[in-house]
């Protein structure tokens, strides 16, 4: 099946048509696709017998980049249009059993979407970064493909021969949110590299964005591994010197600039100044490019943000950068009137403004969106984090706690919760009531709810004992940290003896040290 130039001219269609969700909106996506919720396992059966495909979208009403791709894709015709032939789906993380499910098909990270075939084998992870253009490209391609993803890579590994559909497949698969399905964490950089060597000269862009996301997950690591900074430099410098490459790579250079550059050319070594002088050339010429969204463009400056930071990591930046940021946040509020694009538009200009050192700036920003967006608690963290960078413990405190306060949805309010918990442990370490009381009323809702040691949930409880041994690691906070061991235990022995949780309940319990 092949990408058609009518499909690319629906991709024109503006992101401004979708509809602006307003304070307290509940978890819908935007209108225009017939999503089957809920009954997951009946939308696989549907896809079986219609001999469609199934697409599979997990996200929360919060997340910036699940509101950006409803802004940019989900309103698209082209993409309204293509959802007739397969069967989409729509997984919120607040759902009932959203969490389990989520398990289940390894889902983490919002938003993650998936393909798969009409008998439940996954296809493909489609990104969640990219631009529309590319994204429909990739997700043409996997609706057209034969054979899954997992069974191309290991065709691929072994050294078979390729059609270039297939390597580009490759390249844009969703690598961020595999989850180790296809290779695991520790292999991914040196398996990516290795692909990329062995993609035909024919398809070199294929092989640079191999590279390039190599670096990126190279970069980001726990703990980086080597790399060959002269290959790497070659690869980076041939992309940013080419303005198509730029605009092809665009989200690899601007999500993970300072990352990549600090790994491959650290300051001191005469490779550095030139890197970064390319670079933010190539990111200056993202930031005006009117075929980007407003989000992507805005990001572009960020990434500016991040590359000045390498060499002044304290501080205002310097000038022209600054009034550059305070333009371009200008431009991007007074423009961005969807309510979805928002969400993420505001997220990333407030993390430029106190990323450069205006915080007064950002918390302004913040404080205005608080009264439009569907999902203020959102911003409150961002307002926490400011208050914190100042050192205002008090300000911060109490912006966790109106977060959490706010928060809506079962895995969301556990999240946030724990998130207040730890902002009591390192700002307010000796207030043992109030963590007391957090932390008693975290648990008393995980009473009232179905499926809490799944995914996400499980995951939000661990940091939580985490968290407790280290805030109690000298034996200063004994009677706090008995109490949240002897919920959770409570909790454990309400489940049943079978069920799957239990084991896992009560390892979180026994966990914590007290």
């Amino acid at each position: 099946m092949k990408f058609s130039h009518a499909l690319l001219a629906a991709l024109l269609v503006t992101a401004g048509q979708a509809a602006t969700p307003p304070a307290g909106a509940d978890h819908n996506p935007p209108p225009g696709i017939a999503w089957e919720k809920g009954d997951v396992a009946a939308a696989f059966a549907r896809a079986k017998a219609e001999k469609k495909p199934l697409f599979l979208y997990w996200g929360a009403v919060w997340c910036p980049p699940c509101n950006q791709v409803k802004a940019t894709l989900f309103n698209q015709q082209a993409f309204i249009d293509r959802t007739r032939q397969f069967v989409p789906v729509y997984l919120d993380g607040d759902s009932p059993g959203a969490q389990k499910l989520g398990a289940q098909f390894k889902v983490r990270g919002y938003p993650t979407m998936i393909l798969f075939k009409p008998d439940g084998t996954e296809i493909t992870r489609l990104p969640g970064e990219v631009d529309s253009e590319r994204y429909l490209q990739t997700l043409e391609l996997g609706l057209s493909n034969a054979r899954p993803v997992k069974q191309t890579l290991a065709a691929a590994l072994k050294g078979d021969k390729l059609a270039g559909e297939d390597w580009k497949l490759l390249a844009d698969y969703s690598w961020d949110t595999d989850q180790a399905q296809l290779v695991p964490e520790d292999k991914l950089p040196a398996t990516l590299l290795k692909l990329a060597q062995r993609v035909p000269a024919s398809e070199a862009a294929t092989a640079a964005r191999l590279q390039l996301k190599a670096l990126a997950i190279s970069a980001t690591a726990e703990h980086p591994p080597k790399v060959d900074a002269a290959a790497a430099l070659k690869t980076l410098n041939s992309v940013l010197a080419d303005a198509a490459q730029s605009r092809a790579n665009f989200d690899v250079l601007v999500n993970y600039a300072p990352d990549i550059a600090q790994l491959v050319a650290p300051a001191g070594q005469a490779s550095h100044a030139p890197l970064l002088a390319s670079w933010n050339k190539a990111l200056q010429g993202l930031a005006s490019d009117a075929s980007l969204s407003a989000n992507d463009r805005l990001g572009a400056v960020a990434a500016q943000v991040g590359l000045a930071r390498i060499d002044t990591p304290k501080g205002t930046v310097a000038e022209p950068l600054l009034g550059e940021v305070k333009k371009r946040v200008a431009q991007a509020d007074t423009a961005t009137t969807n309510g979805y694009e928002r969400q993420s538009v505001i997220n990333t200009a407030a993390h430029t403004l106190a990323d450069a050192g205006l915080l007064e700036d950002s918390d302004k920003l913040l404080q205005a969106e608080l009264k439009r967006s569907h999902s203020p608690y959102y911003f409150m963290l961002a307002l926490a984090a400011n208050a914190k960078q100042r050192g205002d413990k008090a300000t911060a405190l109490n912006w966790y706690e109106q977060a959490y306060d706010r928060s809506e949805g079962p895995a969301t309010r556990l999240q946030w919760g724990v998130t207040y918990v730890n902002g009591i442990i390192e700002l307010a370490p000796q207030d043992d009531a109030r963590l007391d009381r957090a932390t008693q009323r975290i648990l008393g809702e995980l009473s009232e709810m179905q499926n809490v040691f799944y995914e996400r949930n499980r995951r939000s409880l661990e940091k939580l004992a985490t968290r407790l041994n280290s805030w109690n690691k000298d034996g200063q906070h004994q009677a706090s940290v008995r109490k949240t061991q002897a919920q959770l235990q409570s909790l454990c022995g309400k489940l049943p003896a079978k069920d799957p949780q239990k084991p896992v309940c009560e390892q979180i319990a026994k966990s914590v040290k007290a």
